[in-house]
């Protein structure tokens, strides 16, 4: 689904195996997928931001074609820091040092804490339609439980949110694409199966559980560690957010990352949350300005 010069290889490093798409040149850019998705999310904005940036753009560790560790009993595994570490290392093996980084959903909670555990690294950061994990769980209410329920059923306990989610992989994660998305219709088809694909593997079912268990757990506690150290995001930060989907859980999504960073700018989109495949365009157009 990318353009038909960009590369795809294999890449073993920090104990995993990631998938791996790469395109473009310019000033490197590495794109971070978020849940239930994978790297195929980039594929309508690659070919303009090929054209101003060497792409990088892997699987995160459990998702798509990269490879898929057991759980741990502390959720250590599938942490946004260990994560976080699989893209140091991947941008070390490609001779990387410093790089703009965005990232969707889970891969924006990956892009903040690299940010943040690797000082130096990032030039620029652009989040797209999240807000720190910390923030979700503090700001949780009712509405937000109830909207967000997947948070809560995917933390609990293995192996019950696997077991049931296993009867019928293609239900539940095409129910939820379609809540988020403003028109599922929007999404290419074929994209959509390759993030149904996925699937079809119960170790991607149990690793993605696994990533929303380190999201009420271990997560929750490094972000609040560096909540009481005061510490903050050392580069300018983008927030892309979508009026029709964390808009409606964040009443101030830059208030609240004003929190983590001091240089935050911003801008509304009017979509659902696949910012990146509703509006490519718009999206697109944002992340150039910003990152140029």
């Amino acid at each position: 689904m990318f353009p038909a010069d960009f590369k795809q290889q294999m890449v073993v490093l920090n104990g995993v195996e990631l998938n791996v798409v790469t395109g473009g040149s310019g000033p490197p850019l590495i794109l971070l997928h978020g849940f239930p998705q994978t790297s195929v999310i980039w594929h309508r904005v690659a070919p303009e931001l090929a054209r101003h940036f060497s792409l990088v753009m892997p699987d995160l560790r459990g998702y798509g074609d990269s490879s898929a560790p057991p759980g741990d009993p502390e959720h250590i595994n599938y942490s946004k820091r260990e994560m976080a570490k699989d893209i140091i290392a991947l941008a070390d093996r490609l001779g990387i040092d410093r790089f703009a980084l965005a990232g969707h959903d889970r891969g924006g909670r990956v892009g903040y804490r690299l940010v943040l555990d690797h000082p130096g690294r990032v030039t620029k950061f652009c989040a797209i339609d999240i807000i720190p994990t910390l923030d979700v769980w503090q700001d949780m209410d009712t509405a937000a439980a109830v909207s967000t329920f997947h948070w809560s059923f995917l933390a609990a306990t293995t192996p019950l949110p696997e077991d049931i989610i296993g009867q019928n992989p293609d239900l539940f994660y095409h129910s939820l694409l379609q809540r988020w998305a403003a028109d599922i219709a929007r999404l290419d088809p074929a994209a959509v199966e390759v993030y149904l694909e996925q699937y079809r593997d119960p170790r991607k079912i149990h690793a993605q559980c696994e990533d929303y268990r380190a999201g009420a757990t271990v997560e929750r506690q490094y972000d609040q560690a560096n909540r009481d150290a005061g510490d903050q995001m050392d580069c300018p930060v983008l927030v892309l957010w979508s009026t029709g989907y964390l808009s409606d859980k964040a009443s101030s999504p830059l208030a609240t990352w004003r929190k983590w960073a001091t240089d935050v700018t911003g801008i509304a989109i009017d979509c659902g949350h696949f910012i990146v495949e509703e509006e490519p365009r718009l999206a697109a157009d944002a992340m150039v300005d910003f990152f140029a």
